[in-house]
């Protein structure tokens, strides 16, 4: 059962119309309304909320929350007794989940829409000119409406599946499935070694999979982060008995009795999985988790001058590159910017502004302002991979800045050396890195690992944001004993090796 706005059926025009009401989306339709004379309604097929609400962010972390507090008490004396051996209620982790996605109801997200005053209108939404766009509802019956101003594009994206022999046929899981499971297979086989890949490793092995194998084409997990957090990542997923397989590929893929059981149900019979190396692997299913595709294929685009689909092009104030007038913006991953909820609602909260700005008559002169501009939120993309151990970063690696050509100096410590980290737990592993721009002084990046460092990722981004020059990061003193005394060591080292060189 879905809340369905209480609109007046024949109403076609508003001054925003955004398509996909996503997390983002809301975020674009009330920064354009809330302080402004302009209204906004969401065009959505699916749940308001989006993928992030139901389907990938919100119940990932509800399934991996356990598994974090598990290992954490299984590692502190006078608690680890009292949990020793033991393993997860799954039944109750699940309803936690459920409770998590609300059930799969987004009647909460419509009612804050309305709350806000931006409308709802069910059904499929595609481009049909300039500020138009035709909905398609769950009857087949369509409607046309019409923008005043705007049009945000918040269309999200979708898995995607290499083209693998048997692969698609096989009907595989993908993040959906993962995040909405309703039973746990004995077998499972994982294609991919980014974020998700190893997310839903984590959570699966700690749900109980008796055989997990992650299977990815790169020599190491997480290749987008510096190296020592796939190798710590991949360390702690070894020993929990998951199986690796790295500079692997599928070359084919069968399954007898293939079908669709519905989200996060096994999928059919035994699935055969060859590799390239001649290795077959047998699972109960297997989930692919490479890469995502924008869902911009079936849009509209071309009535609009906009061909070859993909992601979209847009520039600093989230416009769209190739339409004709400033119209149409795009947001969250279908611009392709960020593929991170956090992002997509920062390019939303920056698009929001400009509309309104724009409306108000505001001309090209207040993209001086900064509120009006989302270059500079993406010099510091942060992120975190919420494994054990956790990985949190911003910026760039070492490698990144120097292919960039950006000339860097770096510093790493060992978190374990920490009296905050000791504390937390006797065993701790860990490791951070600063990368230094040696043109500014100031960080051009930086990665931390270990239980419990997602909360050092803001202070990173606030730095590099700020273009904090080292020598006041000196001035900012962490509290002890806490994990941010590492940002002090890391200070330490530094200057060490400057003095030394």
């Amino acid at each position: 059962m879905h809340l369905t706005a209480a609109l007046d059926p024949a109403r076609s025009e508003w001054d925003v119309i955004v398509l996909g009401g996503a997390a983002a989306g809301e975020n674009a339709a009330q920064y354009a309304t809330q302080f402004s004379d302009l209204d906004a309604v969401l065009v959505e097929a699916d749940l308001v909320g989006g993928e992030c609400s139901y389907w990938a962010c919100m119940p990932s972390k509800g399934l991996l929350r356990p598994v974090e507090v598990l290992d954490d008490a299984s590692h502190v004396p006078g608690v680890s007794s009292l949990v020793d051996g033991g393993e997860l209620d799954v039944p109750a982790v699940l309803a936690r989940r459920d409770v998590v996605v609300h059930g799969l109801s987004d009647d909460s997200q419509v009612e804050w829409a309305l709350g806000a005053g931006i409308d709802v209108v069910r059904g499929y939404g595609r481009l049909t000119g300039e500020r138009r766009v035709e909905v398609t509802d769950p009857s087949g019956e369509t409607r046309t409406l019409t923008a005043r101003h705007a049009v945000v594009i918040d269309t999200g994206s979708a898995p995607a599946v290499p083209p693998v022999p048997g692969l698609r046929e096989a009907r595989p899981w993908t993040s959906r499935d993962t995040t909405n499971l309703h039973h746990v297979p004995p077998r499972v086989v994982i294609l991919g070694g980014g974020v998700a890949a190893c997310e839903a490793a984590t959570w699966l092995n700690g749900l109980g999979v008796a055989e997990l194998s992650l299977v990815y084409r790169d020599t190491r997990l997480l290749t987008r982060q510096e190296p020592f957090a796939g190798q710590l990542v991949a360390e702690r997923l070894e020993s929990a008995g998951v199986r690796l397989f790295p500079g692997r590929s599928l070359t084919e893929v069968e399954r007898h009795n293939a079908r669709d059981t519905g989200v996060g149900w096994t999928h059919g019979g035994e699935v055969k999985v060859q590799l390239d190396d001649g290795n077959t692997l047998r699972a109960d299913e297997i989930v692919v988790m490479a890469g995502r595709v924008p869902r911009t294929d079936d849009i509209g685009l071309a009535s609009v001058g906009i061909t070859g689909g993909g992601f979209l092009d847009v520039d600093d104030q989230q416009t769209v590159r190739g339409a004709t007038g400033q119209w149409l913006y795009a947001i969250g991953d279908a611009c392709g910017r960020a593929l991170l909820t956090h992002m997509g609602k920062y390019q939303a909260r920056v698009a929001g502004e400009v509309i309104a700005a724009r409306a108000a008559g505001g001309g090209d002169a207040f993209e001086r302002g900064s509120r009006f501009s989302s270059g500079e939120g993406h010099r510091a993309v942060p992120q975190v991979t919420f494994t054990v151990p956790e990985v949190g970063s911003v910026g760039m690696t070492e490698a990144a800045a120097d292919a960039a050509g950006v000339d860097v100096e770096t510093a790493e410590y060992d978190m374990a050396a920490l009296a905050g980290t000791y504390v937390m737990r006797e065993d701790y592993t860990g490791r951070a890195k600063l990368v230094i721009d040696r043109a500014t002084d100031t960080l051009a990046g930086a990665t931390f690992v270990g239980a419990g460092v997602a909360e050092l990722v803001h202070s990173a981004t606030t730095a590099m944001v700020a273009r904090l020059p080292v020598a006041e990061m000196w001035h900012v003193v962490p509290s002890y004993p806490t994990a941010s005394e590492v940002w002090l060591r890391l200070l330490e080292t530094l200057d060490a090796g400057r003095r030394a060189a």
